[in-house]
């Protein structure tokens, strides 16, 4: 049996208390606790990437933007991006560290800058939609717009900004990330879904304002660097048809027609569970062995297979170990009703 290779996408509860604070001392104290299941998994010998949201991170840096501009100009999102890829690499740097260490383990661990290409063309930049940051009266709003920001008036909330949420093309830096796997390390790449860059008609590169959803970024980092596995960390279980009610259940073993099929008949919310499921169904369609949304404290299960819920090609499969074995993990369980459904 082959090593497995495994990305494991952590999502914002990773990164903040369990109320949602984001102060320094309540990141670092999550990230701790988050690195504990991916030092076990590591210990297995599998090859580990992880990737993770960043969006208490950047709303941080854009109300610092709002404060200040009028005394320095806010900087764009692109370079937003890769400041939270910095912090957060170097928290998870030295907590992951930590916890191998514990463990005996002798394996090094690197985060990368990371890059993802979207296409310029992509429709989401004639219309911006995707909310961030905070609400602000008119009047500060106003000062953001002079700097070339897009802001919606929403009422008696205030107003808040919109950005371009293109789909990811390619994660630039992916063969770099190859190179680190190769070489022994746990890496960390892709955070946030990457900083937003288009290529030029001259070859090269250069950022944009934008936010690209960190789950679809995972699925395509995942497949260009030949994962078996990819992992979603969330705030619940597994997913859950008739979430809220009574009848609420959490699926264990899935096809991605099965789950596509679902999504389809509108089970999961486009603000939380939704793209999670696109993500994992993409990452299947796309070759992988298997996907699996899970909780954060359940991903080394998920990883072998036994928690969460286990996405492959076919259902069948998963039941006999079939796709899981051939990544080296182990067969999937099903598992019991989701506690709820959020995404921060």
């Amino acid at each position: 049996m082959t090593t497995a290779r495994v990305l494991i996408a952590l999502g914002g509860n990773a990164m903040t208390s369990p109320e949602g604070r984001a102060t320094p001392e309540d990141q670092i104290a999550a990230i701790a606790r988050a690195a504990e299941p991916i030092a076990d998994i590591v210990a297995t010998g599998a090859e580990v990437v992880l990737t993770h949201g960043n969006g208490p991170q950047v709303g941080n840096l854009l109300v610092k933007n709002e404060l200040a501009a009028s005394v320095v100009p806010p900087v764009p999102l692109d370079w937003c991006g890769a400041q939270t890829q910095g912090t957060i690499g170097a928290m998870l740097l030295n907590a992951v560290q930590r916890s191998l260490a514990a463990r005996a383990v002798a394996r090094p661990v690197a985060a990368l800058v990371t890059r993802t290409r979207v296409d310029p063309t992509d429709p989401h930049f004639d219309k911006p939609s995707k909310p961030i940051g905070r609400y602000l009266p008119e009047a500060e709003a106003r000062v953001m717009i002079e700097h070339g920001q897009v802001w919606e008036d929403r009422g008696e909330k205030g107003w808040r900004r919109v950005v371009a949420s293109p789909e990811p093309v390619e994660i630039l830096d992916a063969p770099a990330v190859s190179a680190l796997l190769g070489a022994g390390f746990v890496v960390v790449a892709a955070g946030g879904g990457g900083i937003p860059v288009v290529r030029d008609e001259d070859g090269t590169v250069r950022g944009v304002e934008a936010v690209i959803d960190k789950d679809l970024s995972a699925a395509l980092l995942a497949r260009a660097i030949d994962a078996g596995v990819l992992v979603i960390a969330t705030d619940v279980a597994g997913v859950a048809l008739n979430f809220g009610t009574d009848r609420a259940r959490t699926l264990g073993a899935v096809s991605v027609a099965e789950l596509r099929e679902h999504a389809a008949q509108g089970h999961f919310a486009s603000g939380s569970m939704g793209p999670k499921v696109d993500a994992a169904c993409r990452f299947v369609e796309a070759g992988g062995s298997a996907a699996v949304i899970t909780s954060l404290d359940d991903i080394a299960e998920a990883a072998a297979g036994r928690a969460g819920t286990v996405v492959t090609a076919d259902a069948g499969a998963t039941a006999d170990a079939g796709a899981l074995a051939d990544a080296g993990t182990a067969a999937p369980a099903d598992t019991g009703a989701a506690d709820a459904e959020k995404e921060r």
